[in-house]
């Protein structure tokens, strides 16, 4: 096929996407509404995960496929591109997005993310010295921190220890039309989510086949195209679910389906090494790779402080924080194409 075809296939699979993405977020919105679930919950354990089922069998049939840049700079290249996603979504915020949360969750899940993220860098800076059997240590290490990591945070879930001041009610839905899930039997709204994820699972597969093509077709490098092409297209069911998840006013669920997903690529990281046969995944990495956790922690930090600071100022619509995420998200792709 012509690379003009290739496109035209791309948007298709991306309209699909995008739809099932908005679906998806309209229903988890529901089912935590139904369930008397903390959105913040399903934010970060259902809709993380399902967003993320694109990544994941990428990342696991490139490291089958032995391709171990494509693996790293797909999972890496797609964490600071997905918190600038949350920057994006609060442009349907109604002031900045990060001043909604009203328990420390939001906060605690940021700086777990950010240690995450310095544990893997300096796994890869120190070029994966142990390892068992052909799978690194580090990668090993990764897995038990991101399950213990998801133990602390289901338990801090039930505290109110952290008590912020002036916080803005939540809008009404901007959309109440599309809200018709309160009327539908709580098998119909599972069938919905299940049937959305695999919409999600499939079209999200098939816009990475064809993100690789164009990215051949136009002859950009492989670092470049997969920290960059590769990954938004990955993470394109990130951007459609929180814009979504903003736009209804469930804005801690798209906080936590942001850091939740960040998190996920995190750990992919060793299942990927058990598939890879080469030695450690994490030894060897281009200079790409450190770059991308370089700014997958500095995205996240910037978060971190204005979750922290709740009175911050505003450029137009957007916090602060957001269009310093935005900007510095915007600078790691001129980075990426200086080292490519």
């Amino acid at each position: 096929m012509t690379l003009t075809d290739n496109l035209l296939l791309f948007a298709l699979c991306a309209g699909v996407v995008w739809f099932s993405g908005a679906r998806l977020a309209y229903l988890a919105d529901a089912l935590a509404d139904r369930f008397q679930l903390a959105k913040s919950l399903v934010g970060l354990l259902l809709l993380s995960l399902a967003t993320s089922l694109p990544e994941v069998a990428t990342t696991l049939s490139a490291a089958v496929s032995q391709a171990q840049d494509l693996v790293l700079n797909n999972l890496f290249g797609g964490i600071a591109l997905q918190t600038a996603i949350l920057g994006v979504a609060d442009f349907w915020a109604r002031g900045a997005i990060t001043n909604y949360p009203r328990k420390a969750n939001h906060a605690l899940e940021a700086t777990l993310l950010v240690l995450l993220l310095s544990i893997t860098l300096i796994i890869s800076i120190v070029d994966e010295p142990a390892t068992l059997f052909h799978v690194g240590v580090g990668s090993i290490l990764i897995a038990v921190f991101y399950a213990g990591t998801i133990w602390l945070l289901r338990r801090y879930d039930g505290s109110s220890d952290w008590i912020p001041v002036d916080q803005p009610e939540p809008e009404e839905a901007s959309f109440p039309d599309l809200r018709d899930d309160t009327q539908m039997s709580n098998t119909a709204l599972t069938t919905q989510t299940v049937a959305a994820c695999i919409a999600i699972l499939i079209f999200g597969l098939l816009l990475v086949q064809f993100a690789e093509r164009i990215a051949e077709q136009s002859g950009l490098g492989t670092s470049f195209v997969g920290v960059t092409l590769l990954a938004a297209a990955t993470s394109l069911p990130e951007l459609t679910t929180s814009i979504t998840a903003a736009r209804i006013g469930a804005y801690t669920m798209a906080i936590s389906n942001i850091f939740g997903s960040n998190l996920i690529m995190l750990v992919l990281v060793f299942p990927a090494d058990l598939l890879f046969l080469g030695g450690p995944i994490l030894r060897g990495t281009s200079p790409t790779v450190n770059l991308a956790l370089g700014f997958g922690i500095a995205v996240t930090a910037i978060y971190l402080v204005g979750l922290i600071i709740r009175r911050k100022p505003r450029i137009g619509v957007l916090g602060l924080d957001s269009v310093l995420v935005i900007v510095t998200f915007l600078a790691s792709l001129g980075a990426y194409y200086y080292v490519r």
